[in-house]
């Protein structure tokens, strides 16, 4: 007896639909701006840390490019009052992800 023969016993009135669901697997493309991002370092509470700012796009691919940055880094971050912030000094390490998306960046303190 295979799943399909069980489902039937379970749901006789169920009619299963002959069409197959499809995933949209499309990649969302980020805006990518003339101005460029700023990247700083800051101390904030004794540990260092790093701040993006300056994105001009929607809140929604901010929070992407934040996630994914936080992913490739292996790090821990926040997403606030429009600006991505790094635990820990990874401004170059940044600045190089950002560039290959695209972006302009510049380096800002220390």
């Amino acid at each position: 007896m295979d799943l399909q023969d069980q489902l039937k016993k379970l749901f006789p009135d169920h009619q299963p639909s002959e069409e197959p669901e499809t995933e949209d697997n499309t990649p969302h493309e980020l805006f990518v701006q003339k101005e460029p991002m700023i990247c700083k370092y800051e101390k904030r509470k004794g540990k260092p840390t790093t701040i993006i700012e300056g994105y001009e796009g929607e809140e929604e691919d901010f929070k992407i490019l934040a996630k994914e940055i936080k992913t490739k880094l292996s790090v821990g971050g926040s997403f606030k009052d429009g600006a991505i912030i790094i635990q820990g000094d990874y401004r170059d390490k940044i600045m190089k992800i950002l560039q290959e998306k695209g972006f302009k960046t510049k380096r800002v303190g220390g």
